[in-house]
Order: structure tokens, then sequence, then C-alpha cells
């Protein structure tokens, strides 16, 4: 019972300082301390270079056949929750005859759990946690460049694709996560501290940059049914599609817990700069973005709590 409560103070403290956090990025924002190019600039180093730093951290841990186990139960999960999620999108909004639907479907299919999600699972389950998550993310990241950019430009350049996952800064933390991992292969002392001191400012930076993303919200505006529906879906049905067959089959707790975290995160800053470039309604994708991460700050602490 001791070990309960301890887990449920630390939830507790997690919770609050995430708030916090979150809650200094939408005053530092309302205040113009930081513009839209701060904010973007504040993203471009968390995807390049402090979330690839936080990815080879979390690699660098004892490696064994029970570890090996879980990397494979997650990625076979991530596989088959990106090919529901390319059926359940074309399901839901394939015949709709706007520019919404554009949107729609590269929500359901690509989430924003490469930049909140990676945060949120490290701070739930620890260093395995984010471990897990950068597994998770491989079968996104290659979904996003190919079947998501086609929703948008309606053509696939299997050599562009190619490069961009194989290139991605995150990819490349993974692949040298997992060959340290693999080979044992102690860092020097320097170099470790330097990339754990850097990876560590993930959840800062991460955190901050989601509450400037939730100053900009507009109720008159982003109050839209489609918006809504979207973000129920998202949030609360998507997640429970993983966490309920996942559990009855008896995975690893942080299988399950990492898979269901991921799987509710909200749509990603992608959906709304792919809008802008393709002309396909970039207001609407924003406010979805907006709207979905906003309530994302009520639900990811609810899912921690269910797990």
């Amino acid at each position: 019972m001791h070990g309960d409560g301890d887990d449920m103070d630390n939830m507790i403290s997690l919770e609050m300082t995430m708030f916090f956090l979150i809650l200094t990025g939408f005053a530092v924002r309302r205040l113009g301390l930081v513009g839209d190019r701060g904010k973007e600039g504040i993203t471009d180093l968390v995807v390049n270079l402090i979330l690839p730093c936080n990815i080879i951290k979390s690699f660098l841990i004892e490696f064994n056949t029970k570890i090996l186990h879980s990397f494979l139960n997650i990625l076979l999960i991530s596989m088959f929750l990106q090919f529901g999620c390319i059926l359940l999108a074309k399901l839901l909004y394939g015949k709709m005859q706007t520019d919404r639907s554009k949107s729609l479907q590269f929500g359901i299919i690509c989430s924003n759990a490469g930049f909140l999600g990676n945060p949120v699972a490290e701070g739930v389950y620890g260093q395995m946690g984010l471990a897990l998550a950068s597994i998770y993310l491989i079968p996104q990241r290659i979904v996003m460049w190919s079947e998501g950019l086609a929703i948008f430009s309606k053509e696939i350049d299997k050599k562009q694709i190619l490069k961009k996952v194989l290139l991605h800064p995150c990819i490349i933390a993974c692949e040298i996560g997992l060959l340290l991992m693999l080979t044992q292969c102690p860092l020097p002392t320097a170099v470790k501290t330097f990339v754990g001191n850097l990876g560590d400012c993930n959840t800062i930076l991460s955190m901050l940059v989601i509450g400037m993303i939730v100053s900009d919200i507009r109720l008159k505006e982003i109050l839209d049914r489609d918006i809504i529906i979207y973000t129920v879906i998202r949030l609360l049905i998507i997640p429970a599609l993983v966490y309920l067959p996942c559990t009855w089959l008896g995975l690893p707790e942080k299988v399950v817990g990492a898979s269901t975290l991921l799987a509710g995160m909200p749509a990603g800053a992608t959906t709304s700069m792919l809008a802008l470039k393709y002309h396909s309604d970039e207001k609407f994708a924003t406010n979805l973005v907006i709207f979905s991460t906003a309530v994302s700050v009520l639900t990811i602490p609810l899912w921690a709590r269910i797990l």
C-alpha cells in the first residue's frame, strides 16, 4: 500500500509540474514575451536537438531479452494502430467533400506523439518509457511522410519519403541509441553528461510550447462540430481501442501504458503546416491542433490515472 501511495504522489507531482509549465508557456505567449517566430524556433530546437539527445539518453540502459521483447511488442502495437488509423480516417472522412477532410484524415493518422508523447511517457514510466516511446514512433514517422503526405499532395515520391524518414533527427537518434544499447558501449563521461543535460530540457521546453499553442485558442472560432468530434475520437476512443485489447492480451504494464498514452495524443502541428503548404483550409487545421491540444491537457492526466 505504501508503494501505491508513493506512485500516486509522484503522479500528482508530475501533473502539477506539467500544468505549471504549460501555464507558464501560456503566460509568456499572452504577455508577448515570445512571438510566432520564437515559438517556431523553440519547436525546431526541441525536434532537431533536445529530443534526439533525450532519445539517445533513454537507450543508455542495461540490455536484456525482456527489454527486447517489450520493444518488439510496442513496435507491433504501433504498426497495427497505424494501419487501423489509416482505415478509420478513410472511413470517417474519406468521402467528405471539403478541404477539412485532409486535415481530419491526417490528424487521425498522425498525432503529436512525437513532440508531446515523449515527455509524458518519460514522466510516467521513466527512462524505459521514453525508450518505448521512441520505438513506438518509428511506424508513425514512416506513415506521416508517406500516406499522411499523400493526403495533402495526392502524390508520393518514394525517394523523398525515404530521405525524410532516414534523415529525421529522431530516427537517427533511435539508430544511435539502439546501437549503444545493443553493444553496451559506454560513452565518455563528458559526452554522456552533455547528452543527458540537453535531453533533460525536453519536458520543460515541450510543455512551454504546448502552453503557447493553447494560448492561441479563440472559443468562438474553435467550437466547431467537426473539431469536437475529432477530438473525442483522437483523445478518448483511439487510446481506448489500444488499451482494452492490450490489457486483455496481458502485455507488460509499461508497454500497455506507453502505447495507450501515445495513442491518446492530440493533432500535431504538422497538420496545420501541411494544410498551409498545400492550400487546404489552414485556419481549420490550426484550430484542430489548438483545440485538441487544449483538451489533451485534461485527458492525458486522466489516462495516466487509469493506467
